[in-house]
């Protein structure tokens, strides 16, 4: 009998022994060749989409390019691929995103007023939203000469953005000049890609919309609305005006045409009726007695048949006043020859 059973003390579980399953080396050795095998494989061999070219870093340091297609490479992370999309358009949002595209688009509802907040040239404010699209033309330069090159483009264009519009009004920026505006931030944006050696060709910038702040939005539509009214009245008188001025100045060129015309016309007849006095003169100094007896029977010829009472006498009658009653309204003076 042991002490503890002596003094009562129960006697100790005895642990089970563990048979440990006797491991073959063989196996062993057969799991790490496939496994080093499969790592080999994969570690070897990498596939460039048609759209992407591959940049080759053996340890760290760039050493080829290669085209789309199955390639391979030393295993074991001795060489690395980047794999950058030079035949896709990309894009950098400003003072929005975009959540979800297609025909219904989605939008973030959070304000990006960092971005879109502008000072125009006359000291307005205006929030400007806009997209740049681009292509990755050179993938060396995009990936090795600027350090975080795609925040540094977004900084470029936010910048180019800022300088061209503090150089409008902000209506040349919301209104007229928002072609110009777009085309000339692509310029100044693609001159700055290329001194800063990014190898990216701008494509094109397109103001997605382009407000005035949301606290004095009613304030400024309400401006807008006036000088619509204004420009319609304007255009309302001037349309007036091109209508009555033409008028006025075409009654005005017939009244003096109608002038000239009656004034040569006077000028005419006048030199005419001289002409036919001097004739008649001369006619009348080769023929007194003649002419003035034609005289006078073309001058009655012309009044007699505007008289309505005639009475023809002998002219060797006397004493007929007496014996003829001439009062108006008398009957012998009416029915009278």
């Amino acid at each position: 009998m042991s002490d503890e059973q002596k003094f009562g003390e129960p006697p100790r579980p005895q642990m089970p022994e563990i048979k440990l399953p006797q491991v073959n080396g063989k196996m062993v050795r057969l799991g790490i060749g496939v496994l080093l095998a499969l790592i080999l494989v994969f570690t070897s061999f990498y596939t460039i989409d048609p759209e992407e070219t591959g940049l080759v870093l053996r340890f760290g340091q760039y050493v080829r390019a290669t085209p789309p297609g199955l390639h391979f490479k030393l295993p074991f992370g001795v060489e690395r691929v980047l794999k950058v999309p030079i035949q896709r358009q990309l894009k950098e949002e400003f003072g929005f995103r975009t959540l979800r595209s297609g025909v219904q688009s989605q939008y973030s509802t959070k304000p990006y007023a960092e971005e879109s907040s502008m000072l125009t040239g006359d000291l307005n404010a205006a929030s400007v939203e806009w997209v740049v699209q681009y292509r990755i033309v050179n993938p060396y330069k995009f990936l090795f000469q600027v350090r975080n090159v795609e925040e540094t483009f977004r900084d470029m264009s936010e910048a180019v953005m800022r300088r061209i519009v503090g150089d409008r009004t902000v209506n040349e920026v919301l209104t007229i000049g928002r072609a110009e505006v777009a085309r000339m931030v692509s310029e100044g944006l693609q001159e700055l890609c290329d001194k800063y050696e990014t190898g990216i060709k701008v494509d094109q910038v397109v103001l997605q919309d382009v407000n005035p702040p949301d606290p004095v939005k009613s304030s400024f539509n309400e401006v807008n609305e006036a000088e619509q009214e204004m420009e319609k009245m304007i255009n309302q008188a001037q349309s007036e005006y091109n209508r009555e001025i033409p008028k006025a100045e075409g009654a005005a060129l017939q009244t003096v045409q109608e002038a000239e015309g009656y004034a040569l016309d006077r000028v005419n007849r006048a030199q005419g009726d001289a002409a036919l006095f001097n004739a008649m003169y001369g006619a009348y100094a080769l023929a007194p007695e003649v002419t003035r007896t034609r005289i006078y029977l073309e001058t009655m010829t012309e009044i007699l048949p505007h008289v309505e009472n005639k009475i023809i006498v002998d002219s060797d009658l006397k004493g007929l006043v007496p014996l003829l009653n001439l009062s108006e309204g008398s009957p012998t003076a009416k029915g009278g020859k």
